[in-house]
């Protein structure tokens, strides 16, 4: 029997993705452990939106890739976003890593725990995929656009409210490893700095 922090310690994150679908006990379970995270003052605000239809994972793909297409890199800016941008003016880049399953969590824009209550949720169902065999890893590019008036409007038609927005999401599925079985092996932690006061 694993210790918690054992568990905590195997989840990695999973970028190559088995076409396989999620089933719906497991793809609910995985949501119901999101819904049960922390939130501040219990307000329970987050805003789960699943996407599992192929065809507007495409789509929503293609339109981050010609938002992202469509900046430039200016000094100091997140090295991820610079990849996210560099990696479309390419073409081909799928930001999901083509997951069958897209789990997005939005919040209202001018609540104070936005993004902690979605990062609790997203770490909750992080470790609920884990627990079920399943990879996932935490995807930041829609909340990278999450003003972008182009993903702005798709979102809403997804059924994200008005004063919404993304703020994290996570892409599940079958890892497509030799053992269909996500990565396990703990990542050294060369960072994370702990100081303790006495």
């Amino acid at each position: 029997m694993e210790t918690t922090l054992d568990f905590i310690k195997s989840r990695r994150s999973t970028r190559k993705y088995k076409t396989e679908d999620v089933s719906e006990e497991q793809l609910n379970q995985i949501i119901e452990a999101g819904r049960f995270a922390p939130s501040g003052g219990n307000c329970q605000s987050t805003h789960f939106i699943v996407v599992k239809n192929k065809e507007i994972l495409a789509e929503l793909a293609n339109l981050t890739q010609q938002e992202f297409a469509g900046m430039e890199i200016t000094p100091g800016l997140y090295k991820s976003i610079v990849n996210s941008i560099n990696l479309s003016k390419k073409g081909n880049y799928v930001f999901h890593y083509n997951a069958p399953v897209l789990i997005i969590t939005a919040n209202q824009k001018d609540y104070g725990n936005n993004i902690a209550d979605c990062s609790c949720a997203l770490e909750n169902m992080m470790l609920m995929a884990n627990a079920l065999n399943l990879g996932s890893c935490w995807i930041n590019q829609l909340k990278w656009l999450n003003e972008n008036p182009v993903i702005l409007e798709y979102m809403k038609k997804l059924g994200m409210d008005e004063n919404e927005r993304v703020y994290g999401a996570l892409a599940v599925g079958h890892p497509d490893t030799a053992d269909g079985l996500p990565v396990r092996e703990p990542l050294k932690r060369t960072g994370n700095k702990v100081t303790v006061v006495e």
